[in-house]
């Protein structure tokens, strides 16, 4: 469905941000990008819809090469990707049911997006996620008004509405508590099985990676250095993307959380 092939950036400084990476994500799947700070997991989800301009490579979504496109076709084309970032980039004066609807701005018209008059099915969709992730009662409040969960949750809406086929997912969890941290991995993770999307998450949370996903792609100086399951992160592995460090103490803790999840 998505499929990288030498995919490199280097900036203006001569850094050398991603180094010629290649990776293919299957429809449905979840996968997690790890690594150090500056190891290029920002940067590779941002060229993917190309928010950053990728120096080389291409980037394959279904048969059409995102990196080829001109202006126009790349709008058109950036529906199919929905997009959930870090601080999660509401407007704070619109009301909740107002973010979630500004997902279908690349669908209406101008006049129609300037003035907020969508059609009944889009505001009757926005109705449905926001029941789905239990926001329904806050749709008049306004964005300030939200606690951190909550205005990820309005953000997560607002990428489904696009009714993408690739969701990707920039630090999630990163101004998160641990609880609602657990919380909003799982809902994405059932968003994503539910509608059949696939998702490239980027985590610095290894634990949260080992118990929600399905793959792991461990990313070092722009390069992938690890690239399989969860289960697969052994100390050895986790010391080759970060360095060294007591990772079995990591491991232990991912293991116990598991087993309370599940009794």
């Amino acid at each position: 469905m998505l499929k990288l092939q030498k995919l490199t950036k280097t900036y203006k400084t001569g850094d050398q941000a991603l180094k010629a990476v290649d990776l293919d994500v299957p429809s449905g799947q979840v996968l997690a990008l790890i690594g150090p700070s500056g190891a290029g997991k920002s940067t590779l989800i941002r060229c993917i819809n190309r928010l950053v301009e990728p120096t080389s490579g291409s980037v394959m979504l279904g048969d059409v090469d995102l990196t080829k496109l001109g202006a126009a076709a790349l709008r058109r084309e950036r529906r199919r990707m929905g997009m959930i970032f870090q601080e999660y980039a509401l407007v704070e004066r619109l009301t909740v049911m107002e973010n979630v609807l500004s997902g279908r701005l690349g669908y209406v018209g101008f006049w129609r997006s300037l003035t907020r008059r969508y059609p009944q099915s889009d505001v009757d969709e926005a109705f449905r996620l926001l029941d789905r992730v239990g926001l329904v009662h806050m749709a008049d409040k306004r964005a300030d008004e939200l606690s951190g969960g909550q205005r990820q949750r309005v953000g997560i809406c607002r990428a489904l509405i696009q009714n993408p086929a690739l969701l990707l997912v920039d630090e999630p969890t990163a101004s998160l508590d641990p609880k609602t941290s657990r919380q909003i991995m799982r809902l994405i993770c059932e968003l994503c099985a539910e509608r059949g999307l696939a998702a490239i998450i980027n985590i610095h949370d290894v634990a949260l990676a080992q118990m929600f996903v399905q793959r792991v792609i461990g990313l070092r100086f722009g390069e992938i250095v690890y690239d399989g399951s969860p289960n697969g992160l052994t100390p050895d592995k986790l010391t080759e993307i970060y360095g060294e460090e007591d990772w079995e103490a990591t491991i232990e803790n991912v293991e116990g959380e598991e087993v309370e999840a599940a009794e």
